[in-house]
Order: structure tokens, then sequence, then C-alpha cells
């Protein structure tokens, strides 16, 4: 009310035109005390930047708290015994009545659906209890394009290593993983290997086939694969020594076993009876294997024998959802295989992949920024293309396998730098 009247005081101050309001009193002083609008003559900068920055500035939650008595509570409890002596007695002893019998009905609850509820009822749908769950490591190796990736993203039910028609299309150890019941299998798609290592034309790749020999004694079951169609037309020395290199020295803590890859591109089937009787007599290998692992043949009694292999073992891998690390490598794995497929020659060899950003938008989606790095710029301009059509199409390719692998709206950015 002070206030107020103070207000009013000012007010009729300045309704009054005298030469002293008019001199120490402007009528603009009295508008600027109550007036909801800025003064635009002050600056509206925070700490002398004229750009706002929402980050100075304090916001209060907007949730509105339950509002709280603001009175104390001894003198409130002082009051009703005072006043209502019997009202408070008799509201005490309904209250605690009532206390018991809700009491006893939560415990009565309780214990009859401790006593109904199952074993089975208290985990959600496909979870499985830690000391139940079977877990099993397997390794793939064999020569390159023997179709290692292709039977990998079979096996798992989507893409997670890029599969190409070229050779030396994997370039390190790709994770996939299959979780059926109690079981889950970890398949490990590794670069193509040779006994011969010499044989290799790029500088990189020996150091990759080393890599991948030093892990072949780490896994539960080793499967050695060869394209059984290419043996049969144009069979490879390397090829046939890696196989009989794995299949002379077994492993104690290991389980080999052979498989023929690409049965479905042999036109006589008898053919492929010959090569199993070719090596039968490796002690290495418990299994022989005759599989398509583009289309599927054989992949059913493969997978069998891999689920009873499976030893009791806590899952390494979350069975529902993919790490946020196995998605960036899928998302390298797809622009590879397409930069496989619209590049050719030595060029998709030479070019360094890298992941620059990864980041979850607001409304869900997925920003991913890659750049491609060439060493030449020959190689820059074909990458590219005219005009960019080249990268382009490679981008929208990538980018819709991406939001079907992902069930997300994807936003690829691909960039061509110069080394």
């Amino acid at each position: 009310m002070k206030a107020f009247r103070s207000l009013r005081i000012l007010i009729s101050i300045s309704r009054t035109e005298t030469p002293y309001s008019k001199t120490h009193l402007p009528q603009n002083f009295i508008r600027r005390s109550y007036s909801a609008q800025p003064n635009l003559d002050e600056p509206t900068s925070v700490n002398g930047d004229s750009v706002f920055d929402g980050s100075q500035c304090s916001i209060e939650d907007p949730v509105k708290k339950p509002k709280q008595p603001n009175w104390d509570k001894g003198y409130r409890e002082r009051v009703q015994r005072e006043l209502f002596p019997q009202e408070k007695q008799s509201s005490e002893e309904e209250e605690e009545e009532e206390d018991s019998i809700d009491r006893s009905r939560i415990l009565a609850k309780a214990l009859l659906e401790a006593a109904l509820e199952s074993a089975d009822d208290e985990l959600g749908e496909g979870e499985v209890r830690e000391e139940d769950q079977k877990s099993l490591n397997v390794g793939i190796i064999g020569p390159p394009n023997a179709g290692k990736s292709s039977l990998t993203n079979f096996m798992v039910g989507t893409k997670v290593a890029a599969a190409s028609r070229k050779t030396n299309t994997t370039t390190h150890e790709v994770l996939g993983v299959l979780t059926k019941g109690d079981t889950q299998v970890c398949f490990f798609d590794t670069p193509g290997l040779m006994l011969k290592k010499s044989g290799y034309g790029y500088k990189d790749i020996k150091a990759r086939v080393q890599n991948a020999w030093t892990s072949v004694d780490l896994f539960d079951v080793l499967i050695v694969m060869f394209d059984v169609h290419r043996h049969l037309t144009c069979p490879d020395s390397r090829v046939v020594r890696l196989i009989t290199y794995m299949g002379e020295e077994a492993n104690p803590k290991q389980k080999r076993i052979l498989c023929m890859n690409k049965v479905d591109l042999v036109e006589k089937k008898k053919d492929l009876l010959k090569v199993a009787e070719e090596f039968q007599n490796l002690p290495a290998y418990e299994r022989y294997f005759m599989i398509s692992g583009l289309k599927g043949s054989g992949v059913r009694d493969l997978s069998q024998y891999l689920m009873d292999q499976a030893v009791t073992k806590p899952w390494e891998e979350d069975p529902f959802t993919m790490s946020e690390e196995v998605m960036k490598n899928i998302s390298l794995e797809v622009v590879r295989e397409r930069l496989l497929d619209h590049v050719h020659q030595e060029v998709p060899y030479g070019v360094e992949h890298r992941l620059v950003d990864w980041r979850e938008q607001r409304d869900g989606s997925l920003r991913i920024e890659q750049h491609l790095i060439t060493p030449k710029l020959s190689q820059r301009k074909i990458l590219v293309g005219k005009s960019g059509s080249k990268i382009g199409r490679i981008g929208i390719e990538a980018n819709e396998e991406l939001r079907r692998i992902m069930n997300r709206k994807v936003h690829l950015i691909l960039k061509v730098l110069l080394k």
C-alpha cells in the first residue's frame, strides 16, 4: 500500500505543470518507473557482448512445486490440541485403524504374489539369467574373397561387414552377434589370409594379415572357409597350403571346421565330394560343411552345430541393442562397400577412411560425418567424379542402407580430402 501511495504522489506531481517539475522531474522519468516496455536508449548486450548468450542466464524450473504450509507444525499441533482435543483423538484412532488395515492388505498381497510368481515371470521377454547363459566365440578365416563377410552378415541377420566382389574387402576384424534363446554366438570376420604373405601387392595388407594371424588361437571355434567353385575351376596352391596347414595342427582348446563356400555356383554337385575327399585326412577338422553364405544353403546345419558347441558363460554383448561402437563400425563398412562398388583399380585401397563426427540429434536422427582422404590429386578427382556425381551416388546409397539398418533417419556427410 505504501508503494501504491508513493506512485500516486509521483503521478500527481508529474501532472502539475511547474517550472520545478519540468526541470527536475521529466515525464519520461515517471513512465520509466512502471512501464513494461524496454528502454531502447540503453544497450541490450550481456557482459559487453552484442549477441545474447543463453548460458549466461539462469532459468528457473518450469515445473510447479507443491505448495508447502507456511505455518509452523508445532503451532498447528498446539492449536489442534487446545481447540479440538476430542476430534483429534478420534481422527488419530481412525487413521491408526486404517493404517493397520492397509498394511495387512499389502502384506497379504505381497505374500500371494510371491507364492504364485514363477521364476520366468521375473525376467523380461528375451532375457536369460546370467547363470543360464551360454556363449561361443567363432573366428572365420580364409583366403580373400572366400565369402567370410557374406556368411557373417547372413548369420547375424544384418550387415555388419562390407561384402564385395573385390578382394581384400575386410580391412580389420569385424564383430557380429547372433542370440537365440539362452545362447549367444559372436562371429569375428577377419581379413583374408594366405600362407604365403609375399603374394600381396599393397603395403598395408601385410600388417592386416599379421594381426589376423595373432588372433587365430583365441577363438573357441575356428571356421576355415574357401571358395569351392574357384578351387574346382582354378585351384590356388596358396589356398591348399593354408587349408592343409590349419588342418594338420590340432589345438586342444579349439575346435576347427572346414566350410566349402559358394556351392550354389557349382553345377555338378558330385565334384563337391571330390573336394571333401581331398581334405578328409586332416585330423584338426571335426566337421565339414558345404554352404552358400550369400543364399543361405547349408547355413542352418552350421548354426545348429555352433549352438551345440556353446559353453556356460555370461554374454559379452547386449542381445537387444547394438552398442555405439558397433554402429560406428557398421557405418564405416557400409560406406566402404559402396566405395568398392563404384571406384575401381587401386583407388579404393589407397583411400584413408575416417569417422569424424557421430552425433544424435534432438529429433532422434543421427548425423554421421566421414572423411575420405586420398594421397593423390588424380585419385581425388576420380573419387569425386564429374560435378560430384560419384561421391554423391556413394553417399545416397550408403545413407539409404544405414537408414534401413539403424531404423532411424540418418544424415550422412562424406567429404573427399587430399592428404
